[in-house]
């Protein structure tokens, strides 16, 4: 039987319908979702009619020819009966009417009908194909799931020796080449060989929709041999088991920064420039976030289409849901990525730092004081960092809640005194998150702040407090002085200690980042350790052939208490 495509969404006022008509026609009608069916019927008949005309035309020129000629037809009868085999009366309005299993009839030809059937919408693969590296489609459907669909892989076949690629009428020739898995990962023998994909979506309850194919536009490459992160996997074999929480916080260097002329020749001279470039880099950045088994992934500098088309579907494929905050006019942001069987999703709590100084009422007194020292609150207010704050309940024991927050704080080497207030904001507004919305739930504060263990922002988070003479007031000279005391309510502690280094660049290196836990409700159960200054250090510095950015990754396993 032939098939009657209906695609019918509450939220729109109309539904399609695709049909091909006994004539060979293909027939796509956008029909109201509330018109009675008696109107649709009659404009398939009238449609019908058309192409029995178009026919008759046809036969009557193949008459004048000398062929056999057909009999014009008048329009056919359509009718839709239901499942049971009843005939839908005309009144129904076609929403109701249209339902999956319906039976169209246009004369004697029949169409089951097939009401929101899974589809495909979007179907790509990276344009770096590196061996020993997952291949991670971008799969995006209707009415289906990526975890629900049909995966088949697919290599070229090998140039037969001395001759060219074994190859049919349509091109190469394709060889089944991996298991059916959403994730493959090209071994050796496949470098110089293309990719195919044919993926058929699905929605779990076993309806299966067309499959489309896609086609890699290069071939597998050679990996680059060991990279800074192999060791650490060792460690990250398995998710963390009940009770555990296995925590990523990285700057994963946005490629906005990382290709530009500067970048190439003076702050990253010594990298190779295809192992800047963002295919290359994104390559090895999936296989090292993949191998974490993390159940938090908290990263700065992430490019807004690296999260859309490359992290987050590759992500997806290992667990994983993902969050992004994009910084106020800047094309990257903070991402948050949370393991979707041991946490879901309850309310966000995002800001930006100047928005929220200027308008909150909760910052009202920092406002105030901020209001003394014009230049220093200009400075703030022109700054475009963000604080994305998510609070995640388990999936196993609802009563626990836990308030992630990810946060990369401004950058200049001189700008202690405006990290100061932005971290301000930050506890302000973590506090009123996690003691006035959810009263005491847990916190794990990740990102890159932009400030070693020696400097005020470090010893504020750490202690709870700092005093209005500290030196980090005037970090930027006498006239940007800023004197103020700040506190905070919580007891935190850098669950990674305080590293030799984060970043390690060819002018700089200095311990950056940190997860922040709270002492009240988490330990630390174990430290994933550092690649070894030998290994940041084969290539020189950081980022390099075997490493995807100028940062490097902290992850820790902790322990509710």
């Amino acid at each position: 039987m032939e098939r009657a495509v209906v695609r019918c969404v509450p939220s729109e006022p109309k539904l399609s319908l695709r049909f091909v008509l006994p004539d060979g026609s293909a027939k796509h009608m956008q029909r109201d979702q509330a018109e009675p069916l008696g109107r649709a019927l009659a404009r398939i008949a009238t449609n019908a009619a058309k192409g029995h005309a178009k026919a008759a035309k046809k036969s009557k020129k193949a008459r004048a020819e000398g062929g056999p000629a057909g009999e014009p037809a008048a329009a056919p009868a359509v009718r839709l009966f239901s499942r049971d085999g009843e005939a839908v009366a005309e009144e129904v309005p076609n929403a109701a009417a249209w339902q999956d299993g319906a039976v169209l009839q246009i004369g004697e030809a029949q169409y089951r009908v097939e009401r929101n059937p899974p589809a495909l919408t979007e179907l790509q693969l990276p344009r770096s194909l590196l061996a020993g590296f997952p291949v991670c489609p971008k799969v995006s459907a209707e009415f289906a799931a990526p975890q629900h669909c049909l995966f088949h892989w697919y290599r070229e076949q090998r140039p037969a020796a001395g001759g060219e690629a074994a190859a049919g009428d349509d091109g190469p020739a394709w060889v089944e080449a991996a298991a059916a898995e959403r994730v493959f990962t090209p071994s050796n023998a496949l470098v110089g060989l293309r990719l195919k994909l044919r993926c058929t979506p699905g929605d779990g309850a076993q309806r299966y929709g067309p499959p489309r194919e896609v086609e890699s536009s290069g071939p597998v490459e050679a990996g680059p041999g060991a990279c800074t992160f192999d060791s650490r996997h060792l460690y990250t074999k398995k998710v963390c088991g009940e009770g555990f929480i296995r925590a990523v916080s990285y700057n994963i260097l946005a490629d906005t920064y990382a290709q530009t002329e500067f970048s190439r020749t003076v702050l990253y001279p010594y990298c190779a420039p295809y192992a800047l470039e963002l295919d290359y880099r994104q390559n090895l950045l999936k296989k090292e976030l993949a191998g974490y088994s993390a159940d938090l992934i908290c990263l700065q500098e992430v490019d807004k289409s690296v999260f859309v088309d490359s992290l987050a579907p590759a992500l997806d494929a290992f667990g994983l849901e993902g969050l992004f905050r994009i910084k106020e006019k800047q094309h990257e942001g903070l991402a948050t990525f949370y393991r979707r069987d041991k946490f879901s999703l309850l309310t966000q709590h995002d800001i930006a730092f100047s928005e929220a100084l200027l308008s909150d009422p909760l910052h009202e007194e920092l406002r105030d004081k901020l209001a003394k020292y014009p230049l220093v609150q200009e400075k703030v207010l022109q700054r475009s960092s963000v604080l994305q704050v998510s609070v995640l309940q388990s999936t196993t024991d609802p009563s626990r809640k836990i308030c992630v927050a990810n946060t990369h704080l401004y950058w200049h080497p001189k700008g202690g005194n405006i990290r100061l207030i932005q971290i301000a904001v930050a506890l302000s507004h973590i506090k009123h998150v996690a003691c006035d919305l959810y009263p005491s739930i847990p916190i794990i504060f990740c990102g890159d702040f932009n400030s070693t263990p020696s400097s005020g922002t470090y010893s504020f988070i750490n202690s709870g407090g700092i005093a209005e003479d500290h030196e980090d007031w005037v970090s930027n000279g006498e006239e940007e002085r800023c004197n103020m005391p700040l506190s905070h309510p919580f007891k935190l502690l850098s669950a990674c200690g305080e590293p030799a280094y984060t970043n390690y660049v060819g002018g700089f290196h200095g311990c950056l980042d940190y997860i922040f836990i709270d002492k009240n409700a988490l330990e630390v159960e174990q430290v994933i350790p550092l690649p070894s200054h030998e290994e940041v250090t084969t290539h020189q510095a950081l980022p390099s052939v075997s490493h995807p950015s100028d940062h490097i990754a902290l992850i820790c396993d902790l322990k509710w208490k």
